[in-house]
This record gives C-alpha cells, sequence and structure tokens, in this order.
C-alpha cells in the first residue's frame, strides 16, 4: 500500500476533533501518528496549540499518551479525575512509569463500575501485583495470582487480562512451557497489551525460542508499543541472528527518541560495524585485547600510598589513562619521583607497555605477547575473555559484570548469569563450552 492509498482507506486520526475519543481510538491512533516524522511532527504541532486547562488540556493529556509523553500525560489529566478515558489513560501512564501504586486506584475505581469488563480489572490486577513486588519483592506471585483469579468473574480468566496474569503465575513457578503457552493466547486474544508482549518475548528469548520471542518483540515494535528495553533486546537479538541492518534500525530508534542514551548508541555503533563488508576480524580482535587491557583499574596493581595517590590527583585511573602520559608529564607533578615512575613503568612492562606508547605499537605488542608460547606459569584463568570468541550477546553480559579474564568469569555462577538481562540458556550452554575447552567450569559446578 502507497502512502497515498493508505491515506485514502485508513480512517483518519482526528483527537482533537472526534466527538468522544476512547482508549481505543488513541491505541489505533499512536500507530498512524508515529509512522513516520511527518505525521509525528505535524501530530505534536497541533498539540502545542492546545491549552493546557479544560477540554483541550484534557485531549492533549491523552495526545501527550500517544506520543509516549507520560509524565505530561499524567500530569494534564490528573484534573479529570471522574473521567473514565481520562483516568484509564493516565493509570497506563502511572503504570509505564513504574508507578502502580497510583495507578491503582484510578484501574479500581473504573474496575467497580464496569465489573464485567476485562481491560479495566485486569489493570487493577497487575498493577496491585506490581505494587506489592515493589513493597515486598520476595512476595509469592503464585499465591497471589491464584487469589486475584478467584476473586474476578468466572470469564475473566479466558481473556487476555486473565491469561496474562496466569502466565505470570506459572512463570514464577518456573513453568516455562505453561507461561509461554498462556502469554502467546494473550497475545491473540489482544496484541496491544505491551506487558504481555514484553514477558511472552523475554522469556521466549531466554528459552532460546529465538523465532517465538522475534515475532513478538516485531510485534510490538509494529504496533508502536515497544519501550526502550523490548527495543534493545529485539536489536540484540536480531545481531545474533546476524540481521545487523535491522539491529542497527531499531538501535536508531532508541537513539533518536534519546539522544542522550550512551548504551543505545553503543550498540547503534556496533551493529554498524559488522555491517561493514570490509571489516577486519583479526584487526578487532588485537583491538579488544587492547581495549580489555587499558580499561584495568590502577587499582587492581599494588601501589604505593604516594603512587596512588599522585594517579589519582591526576585522573589517572586505568592502565588506558597511563599509557597515554609520558615520565615527563608525571615527573613533574608535585611529589611524583623517580621511585613511583618505576613502579609504574613495572606495572606497564608486565602487560607488554610503556609510557608514551603510540595505540600502534600498543596494538602490536599485546599480540605479540599472546602469540608467545604457552609457559610452565601459564593459567588459563589469565585469558582475556575475548579468547572464549563468544556471542555478542554472552560476550555483552560478561562485560557488564565487570569480567576481563576467564578467571573473573568463573567467580559467577550459573545463578548470577541467568540474572542478568538478556542471557539466558542457550548464552549459559554456549559460556559453559567454551570454558569447558580450557577445563574450567563456573562457581559450584
Amino acid at each position: 500500500m502507497t502512502e497515498a492509498t493508505a491515506t485514502i482507506d485508513e480512517p483518519a486520526f482526528e483527537l482533537f476533533t472526534d466527538e468522544n475519543p476512547t482508549f481505543a481510538l488513541l491505541q489505533n491512533g499512536r500507530t498512524m501518528v508515529l509512522a513516520t516524522a511527518k505525521e509525528r511532527a505535524n501530530f505534536q504541532s497541533q498539540m502545542k496549540s492546545k491549552a493546557d486547562t479544560g477540554e483541550e488540556g484534557r485531549r492533549k493529556g491523552l495526545a501527550a499518551w500517544v506520543l509516549s509523553d507520560y509524565e505530561k500525560c499524567v500530569a494534564l489529566l490528573a484534573p479529570h479525575q471522574g473521567d473514565d478515558v481520562a483516568d484509564y489513560t493516565r493509570a497506563k501512564a502511572l503504570m509505564a512509569l513504574g508507578r502502580p501504586g497510583e495507578a491503582l486506584p484510578l484501574f479500581k475505581r473504573l474496575s467497580d463500575s464496569y465489573p464485567d469488563v476485562a481491560r479495566p480489572r485486569g489493570g487493577a490486577l497487575e498493577a496491585q501485583l506490581e505494587a506489592k513486588l515493589i513493597e515486598a519483592p520476595d512476595t509469592d506471585v503464585a499465591a497471589l495470582v491464584e487469589e486475584m483469579l478467584k476473586g474476578a468473574p468466572d470469564d475473566f480468566a479466558d481473556s487476555a487480562e486473565g491469561r496474562y496474569l496466569q502466565g505470570r503465575r506459572a512463570e514464577f513457578m518456573n513453568d516455562t512451557q505453561s507461561a509461554l503457552e498462556h502469554y502467546l493466547a494473550a497475545r491473540d486474544l489482544d496484541p496491544t497489551l505491551r506487558g504481555n508482549l514484553f514477558r511472552a518475548a523475554y522469556l521466549a528469548d531466554r528459552a532460546g525460542l529465538d523465532s517465538v520471542a522475534l515475532e513478538c518483540y516485531q510485534m510490538a515494535v509494529q504496533l508502536k508499543i515497544a519501550d526502550r528495553p523490548m527495543m534493545l533486546n529485539y536489536g540484540v537479538l536480531l545481531e545474533d541472528h546476524s540481521r545487523d541492518e535491522e539491529a542497527a534500525a531499531i538501535y536508531d530508534m532508541v537513539a533518536r527518541l534519546d539522544p542522550t542514551d550512551e548504551r543505545a548508541r553503543l550498540y547503534l555503533a556496533d551493529a554498524r560495524s559488522a555491517m561493514d563488508m570490509f571489516y577486519d576480524e583479526d584487526l578487532e580482535r588485537k583491538e579488544d585485547k587492547l581495549n580489555q587491557i587499558l580499561r584495568i583499574p590502577i587499582t587492581d596493581f599494588e601501589l604505593s600510598v604516594r603512587a596512588r595517590n599522585c594517579l589519582s590527583k591526576m585522573q589517572i585511573h586505568t592502565l588506558g589513562d597511563l599509557v597515554c602520559r609520558t615520565e615527563q608529564e608525571l615527573l613533574s607533578y608535585k611529589n611524583f619521583g623517580e621511585t613511583s615512575l618505576n613502579e609504574i613503568k613495572e606495572i606497564l612492562r608486565t602487560k607488554g607497555l610503556r609510557l608514551g606508547m603510540p595505540r600502534e605499537e600498543a596494538v602490536a605488542s599485546i599480540e605479540a605477547r599472546a602469540r608467545r608460547p604457552v609457559g610452565e606459569d601459564s593459567d588459563p584463568r589469565n585469558r582475556s575473555i575475548t579468547d572464549l570468541q563468544l556471542s555478542i550477546r554472552a560476550r555483552r553480559t560478561v562485560e557488564s559484570l565487570g569480567c576481563l579474564t576467564l578467571g573473573d568469569i568463573i567467580k559467577h555462577s550459573a545463578d548470577e548469569l541467568l540474572g542478568m538481562p538478556n542471557f539466558g540458556n542457550t548464552s549459559l550452554q554456549e559460556l559453559r563450552s567454551k570454558l569447558a575447552e580450557h577445563n574450567l567450569k563456573l562457581t559450584g559446578e
């Protein structure tokens, strides 16, 4: 369908002129508004021209939800408490902001007013569950959800909201298959339930069901309900399948929405690098080895108090900070003498580095050390994590734990790793297999 025919065939989204805008209208309109930068800009322009009070303010608050500006949505709709659409939209915005305790009374009022409608009841029960987990993280989710379902009408369990809550219960009980069945059933009943799509995609991802996870993430992006965590997870999964161009597009969307998001910008740079046909993998391995070493904190080494204090005052915190300095620069600093200088030079010598060393020379030196025959005192635990040649997902996880060597990795247990974002059983088995090649195991195995 071309842009021209889409304009003719699809109903226009007229939030500011519609006689009685509903939340369903907002949900459908969001897809249209966020379809292109031009549509978004036009909608924002309309929104800015409206007053913050009265009926215009109410509709402006609804518009803020469409644009995912949840803080503004909550503020503009607060004066309209008692209005069903305003209350439901504000409650959804509060949930998106991670404030379920404030959303609960709004959902509760709507649920009491419409006892036979699943959506407000589902919102109330989810808000109650999330608020309880914030208050008491060790809450028995299975027991709480079971109690919730007993208090709901008989047909609620078969609704999208009911299936979602049953999925949460099954997931808490580590029944992955049952949880996924409930989540996917809820998705088929109502694909706009963002929390459900996220849980389905995340659980499928961890279980190694990549095709299911990709389908759920893609649906969330197409419906314009994917938040930052969902989009980043989606991008990582696309990279795992060598779909780097698609991953870069996802990261670019996140980066454009928030230019200060350093994680998205880093992922975007990685994906773009992988798209380069002339990418030099050998050079990348060398650079990785260098960067791992240059990131080692100075505090990891035994230095005299005087040397440590001087380096700290000079804002030298890592070996990378140190390598770029010359002997003259260090000696020119007050209280930094020959003794401290010799300490520093010895540290660098053990890493094949020296002060004032050009980057190209540092890369070559580290590569040369990596090619040296294994000596009697060599220990696989001292090898760099780059030697494992892990997938992007697994490598990012161990790096986020601060691991630089294989010895750092085996200090962690399987449970710790599985608790990390984007790290599931597939990644765990990969890591175990790679460590086994060096006769190493994770803690507790």
